[in-house]
């Protein structure tokens, strides 16, 4: 697809896409001018944040993305636009589907595996936001979308993630609804092949998470494998910045030895470790001096660990917060 400055007529005619956590179906005021001009943009801030890091795996990316958004809703006069949420989501999408096309480049020259940069998100998350939208965070589901292309991936975000009609898409993205429908059934085809029919408990995932980290730290060879799926894959994201292996690890016997193996290597003896939810599910985070040096997650399938996804690039740790001081 073309990179593409989304013009102002199209993007008023634009109808209001449902589907954003926490808010249901429905127009914004179009009298959005003089002192209250920017409350839209911030009323639909999370939903632009969401859509723009799904689609990026970058919070530094999506953040930019949303800047470049505001800049533009500044920009325009609000007689102009007639649904601001429908206006701004279109923005977004087209700002990353454009880069979208330059990140890819970036990514085949990157040092060693790529991996999104880690979100931490809340103990519990929005308990109104559909049960999709939270899987959707997670490394796994971040990595499978990599599969496809900037368009499949925006069709596939804006339909299954976030409940958008087609007709809704096919004005965001400049395609014919005949044409998103086709582009869907293919970024299924490349995204549903691969993920577990059923997702196991918040409760599930934490005790197999603690297992695994007991196991680890023993140095406990077999109980690691117990823990294993026969597929299982560890993947590490350095960045050429920090010390991880530069290839995926496949297979329980391999992975296994590396973790049992690696913390002599890698992980600094005096780093305190951290459990938290990062991409919405159960982690660690790992710091060094009060400062993240790594993010541990991991992908479960059938009660066992199916992937494990090591950050330690600190390009892409930098926005996480510090270690908060010990109660005295």
């Amino acid at each position: 697809m073309k990179k593409h400055d989304p013009s102002r007529s199209q993007l008023a005619a634009s109808p209001s896409p449902p589907g954003e956590p926490g808010g249901g179906p429905g127009s914004d005021s179009p009298d959005h001018d003089g002192p209250n001009r920017d409350d839209p943009f911030q009323k639909h801030r999370a939903l632009l944040f969401s859509i723009a890091y799904r689609m990026l795996g970058s919070v530094a990316d999506a953040e930019d993305m949303l800047q470049e958004t505001f800049v533009r809703w500044r920009q325009t006069p609000p007689a102009e636009v007639r649904n601001p949420r429908a206006f701004l989501v279109t923005i977004v999408s087209r700002l990353c589907l454009n880069h979208l096309q330059s990140a890819r480049v970036q990514r085949e020259e990157y040092v060693g595996q790529w991996l999104p940069e880690p979100l931490l998100t809340g103990p519990e998350g929005d308990p109104s936001e559909p049960a999709r939208v939270g899987e959707s965070l997670s490394m796994a589901f971040l990595l499978l979308l990599e599969r496809l292309s900037p368009v499949e991936r925006a069709v596939f975000l804006l339909r299954e993630v976030f409940d958008y009609e087609y007709s809704e898409i096919a004005r965001i993205l400049e395609q014919s609804e005949a044409n998103c429908r086709q582009i869907l059934r293919r970024a299924r085809q490349h995204v549903t092949e691969d993920r577990p029919r059923f997702s196991p408990s918040m409760q599930e995932r934490e005790a197999l998470l603690q297992e695994f980290l007991d196991a680890s730290s023993r140095g406990d060879m077999q109980g690691l494998l117990s823990l294993l799926s026969s597929d299982v894959v560890l993947y590490a994201d350095g960045g050429g910045k920090a010390t991880a292996v530069p290839n995926p690890i496949y297979g329980p016997q391999n992975v296994a030895r590396f973790l049992v193996l690696a913390p002599r290597k890698l992980v600094p003896p005096n780093r305190v470790r951290s459990l938290a939810r990062v991409n919405g599910l159960p982690g660690v985070v790992n710091y060094l001096e009060g400062r993240p040096h790594s993010v541990v997650t991991m992908d479960i399938a059938e009660g066992r660990v199916r992937g494990i996804y090591i950050v330690s690039n600190p390009e892409k740790l930098a926005r996480l917060p510090a270690l908060p001081p010990a109660p005295c």
